[in-house]
Formats: structure tokens, sequence, C-alpha cells
């Protein structure tokens, strides 16, 4: 074996003026046809892309869904801002190819994965779809590849699907491929913050690997952080969103007690928020959604009960999160009691419906378990959300958004996820309003979760 050349990865090149030939699948492996090949073109692959064609980089996006290659094609995705523009930027520029062939990436100098790492229904880790991915990129990696992945899943994962399989293929990380860690941190509808600006995390399967992944990185952001084992990388991940996940939780239960105390809890989180260490806020709500907090915290927990090891503060905190919107249901249930109504038969809108404001995206979202749920107990059940046309629901229904909530003459509304665009002038005296939302809203017959 060959040792790996630990120079930078990704060199500057002049863009070309116009198309190259379309690259047929079986040509060989040509180190200078791509700089970057992101398996997995969705909220986290799609945004990574972008930022590194921004920077200048070759970029080879490979996914495997044709309707979301169309979507990306015509421009109907789910962006920040920022990157719809950078999108419509990548139209006719040959540094920026899409593609759903897997062969191409063993022409590609460093290839990331970004694919979804969700759980089931009984919250158990599904790797099917970053096991197909990492059995696509090991078939085929070639020597001289620098291959990371940034899905989050459980620590050891990197070694398992990546370097064991390249293993078996002759292909040692340290030797003749690079092989490396460093999770995601993309926030959708957040644009606070530029993807340039947001430091990375990053573990080699050895030293050499690490440096090689830090210079990939470096290309489009301006922090690497550097760990000195995948393990370290993977269990960063885990970390960060489950404590998100056990401040959430305690956040919501700090609201319930505020309620029945009679204590607005976001004066109470506000003011403990002014305290400049030691304290970070984190907001009560409906429940959460995503592929982060509903779903990172399963894995650890996942592989810590084979290990026969016990978390109980997590196992707590994911169990209350899972509790949330049945809690939801239950407090409008209680709402429409004092006011001399039952849920059977009782109209009920729901407001916003994907699983944070401002994005288009239904993963994990609460609302869903909450439209089931007063459905369960006989209720009308309507949802209004502009950015969600359509929602399916657990038994494979299809539901619209109302066109005009006045029309769909609820009871009571249940404001679940606050777009900023949304809005609410409609809603006066006739409804009941129950904000899980917990944002200043001011209508009348407002209660709050």
């Amino acid at each position: 074996m060959t040792s790996l050349d630990t120079r930078p990865l990704i060199a500057s090149h002049p863009r070309p003026s116009r198309h190259p030939a379309a690259l047929p699948s079986a040509a060989p492996y040509r180190p200078d046809d791509f700089d970057i090949a992101i398996v997995g073109l969705g909220y986290v692959g799609l945004p990574t892309a972008l930022a590194y064609h921004h920077a200048g980089a070759r970029v080879l996006g490979v996914e495997i869904s044709p309707a979301r290659i169309e979507a990306i094609r015509a421009g109907h995705v789910d962006l920040l801002p920022s990157d719809l523009v950078r999108l419509e930027e990548t139209e006719g520029d040959p540094m920026f190819t899409v593609t759903s062939d897997a062969a191409l990436l063993r022409r590609a100098n460093a290839v990331i994965v970004c694919v979804p790492t969700p759980v089931d229904h009984h919250l158990v880790p599904d790797l099917t779809i970053l096991q197909s991915a990492c059995a696509d990129v090991v078939a085929n990696a070639v020597p001289g590849q620098i291959i990371m992945l940034t899905s989050t899943s459980y620590v050891g994962c990197t070694e398992d699907l990546l370097l064991t399989p390249l293993a078996e293929r002759g292909l040692i990380a340290g030797e003749n491929i690079s092989v490396a860690f460093s999770p995601e941190r993309i926030d959708p509808g957040n644009g606070s913050i530029e993807h340039e600006f947001v430091p990375r995390v990053v573990g080699g399967a050895t030293p050499s690997c690490e440096l090689r992944a830090a210079a990939v990185l470096s290309r489009y952001t301006a922090s690497v952080h550097r760990v000195d084992s995948l393990a370290a990388a993977e269990m960063t991940k885990l970390l960060e969103n489950t404590f998100r996940a056990v401040n959430i939780a305690l956040a919501n239960e700090v609201a319930d007690i505020c309620r029945e105390l009679g204590v607005p809890v976001t004066t109470v989180i506000d003011a403990a928020a002014t305290k400049p260490y030691g304290f970070m806020p984190f907001l009560p709500g409906p429940g959460v959604g995503g592929h982060c907090i509903p779903c990172d915290p399963h894995y650890l927990l996942w592989q810590l009960k084979e290990r026969r090891v016990a978390a109980p503060m997590i196992t707590q905190a994911m169990n209350e999160i899972a509790a949330r919107p049945a809690r939801v249901v239950e407090r409008a249930a209680h709402v429409l009691s004092d006011a001399g109504m039952g849920v059977a038969g009782t109209r009920v809108l729901i407001v916003g419906v994907s699983y944070k404001a401002d994005v288009a995206d239904l993963r994990e979202s609460p609302a869903l378990e909450i439209i089931e749920g007063l459905e369960r107990r006989g209720a009308v059940v309507g949802y209004l959300d502009p950015l969600c046309p359509q929602a399916r629901l657990s038994d494979g229904r299809i539901v619209e958004t109302v066109r005009d909530p006045s029309g769909f003459d609820p009871a009571l509304v249940i404001v679940h996820t606050r777009h900023h665009e949304l809005d609410l002038t409609w809603i006066d005296e006739r409804h009941l309003v129950l904000d899980a939302s917990y944002r200043e809203l001011a209508v009348p017959r407002r209660f709050t979760l």
C-alpha cells in the first residue's frame, strides 16, 4: 500500500466557459472531474452542495429520488432565500451536476454522505437509507479518495458502514483511502448564521484522515474543530441533540408548572435569559419534529440498551417529548369542556403543521399526531398552512390545507406553528384559541398549553 498524500485535497480551478460532454458512467476514475460529491440532496445535502459550489468547488450531487431531482432542477425546494439564490446560480453551470448515477462517485476527490437517519414507529433506529448509501459509496470508492459521513447515527457507525467494508475491498483508511466523520449542522429555516460561519467538528479514522477531512471542510467553512477519533465526532452530534431534547422537555414541564401557578412562562424564560452565564433559554411547545431531536437521542439509547447501560434522564426526556402531542389533545378537551362543549363533533382548526416556523417540513411534526388524536375523539379537524398544502397522516390519508379558515368555521383554533407571514387576523371572539406555540398572540379567549 502507498501512503496518502496529506496535502489539501481541493485546489482552485477556473470555471469552464461551456458544458463539458456528458460523463459516461463506465469511464475510468479521473480525480479532476469533481472536487466534492454529495450523496443525498435533502435538507442537509443540498445546502451543503450549494455552499461548496459557491466556494468554487466542482460539485456532484447524487440523489436516488427522481422527484427530488426534478424539484431541484425546477427550483421547487424548501431552502433559505440565500440558498435559493445559490441554486439559481447553478443553472447551466458545468461545475454543478445532479444525478442518480452512483457510479459517478468514483470520479470525485471527496465523497460526503448526507442522508436521513430516522426512527421507526417503535422509536428504533432505521438505518436502511444510510446502509444503502454507504454501500453505494463503498462499491464505487477508489484509491486516494476521502469519504466523510455526516448523517447522525450511533457511535461506531462509520467503522461498521465504511471502514470495515472498504477494508474488504482492499481500501485501508490512512493508507490508500481516507475516512472521517463530521456531524452535519444545518438548521432549516434559520438564516441568521450563514453555512460558512457554522463551525464543523471532524474526526478521522487516522491522523492523516483527520487532516484531509479538515482540508475538505475548510474549503467552504471558516472554522473546523478537530477531534482525535471517529467516535468522538459521532458522540458530539448525539450530545448536541440530546442536550436540546432534555432542555426542551424541561421547558415543557416548567410551562405546565407556570400555567398551574398563574405565571406567564415566556416572561419567566425571558427574564432568566438576561443572566449572562449559566443559563440558555429553551422554549416550550406542542412537541418537537424533524429528524434531530425526536430521533437522534434514540440512536444513543438503542446502543446503550444493547450494552445494558441505563440513561434515565435521557429516557425520561424522550418519553415526555413523545407524550407532548397527546397532552395538547388533552388540553384542547379541557378548554372545550370549560366552554361547555365536548370534543366529538366540534370543528377544530390547527394553525401551522410544519414542525418549525417558516419551513415546509412535516418530518415528525407533532401536528400530525394532534390531528389524529383529535379525530379519534370525534372532532372534525382541519389545518391551515400555506407552506404545506398537503399532509400525509400515519394511516396513509392525504389531507389538504383549509383555504378559507372563516368558511371552515372552527370552534377551537390550536396555534401549532407561527409562520411569520401567516395571517391570523380572521380570529375573533367567536373562537377559542389554544396557543401551543407560546408566542405572543393578541386575540380574545386565548389559552396557553
